[in-house]
């Protein structure tokens, strides 16, 4: 009997570090999600801004596409300045930038002259640009620094969750938002609830004025 009860307690002693070994390699790939990542994809995105940035230095241009095609700002999110590239896969997105879409639905540039700019990034790990989305509020600014022009939009309604497959609130005139005639919106999407990707997070906006850039970069008055 004591041969037995001594068995029973050296399975449950080795089963409990088993335990305690899983916890550890868990908390450990949390971390390396949730921390270790970012730190990761913020020393790319950096890299990347700072290519923009010097080319940027001779002054106001066309649109240069090359390592990204300008920077998003959204103090509700207070997440600092945000390099946008072209395309949405993890490739791109996991170097802690945002990305406008490619596909389902061509998204818009700034500049065009109608159409819906849309933008995505992570919630969590990989730079998580838009963790604070929820943050943003109707008449809250966007503003998207482009080499020559400063576009300032004003978010004017968001919808908290839609499932990971509505590509309509990438349309050209996103109708969802309540808007019916074509203008220059811009759309951000994200992951929802936080750490996970069960559903989307979408916030838009409408372009309310632009202002050219000068040679000192000043910021439009949102941003100062």
């Amino acid at each position: 009997m004591a041969r037995a009860r001594n068995r029973i307690a050296g399975i449950i002693s080795v089963f409990g570090e088993l335990l305690i070994t899983a916890g550890l390699v868990l908390g450990l790939f949390v971390v390396y999600s949730l921390w270790w990542t970012n730190v990761l994809a913020d020393r790319a995105a950096g890299k990347d801004a700072d290519q923009v940035r010097d080319r940027w230095a001779g002054g106001p241009g066309a649109l240069d596409t090359r390592d990204g095609i300008g920077f998003l700002h959204v103090p509700a999110m207070g997440d600092g300045e945000i390099l946008v590239k072209k395309g949405t896969e993890p490739d791109i997105l996991n170097n802690g930038v945002a990305g406008y879409y490619t596909d389902p639905i061509k998204s818009a540039l700034p500049q065009d002259k109608q159409g819906n700019f849309t933008l995505a990034a992570h919630r969590d790990g990989h730079g998580a640009k838009f963790h604070n989305i929820h943050k943003l509020k109707n008449g809250d600014s966007i503003v998207f620094e482009s080499r020559d022009t400063w576009f300032v939009y004003k978010v004017y309604k968001s919808l908290p969750e839609t499932t990971k497959y509505n590509v309509n609130v990438l349309q050209p005139v996103p109708k969802e938002s309540g808007r019916t005639k074509p203008g220059r919106y811009i759309t951000l999407t994200t992951c929802t609830p936080m750490y996970t990707s069960d559903y989307r997070y979408i916030v838009w906006g409408e372009l309310e004025r632009t202002e050219k850039v000068d040679r000192d970069r000043t910021p439009p008055a949102e941003l100062r």
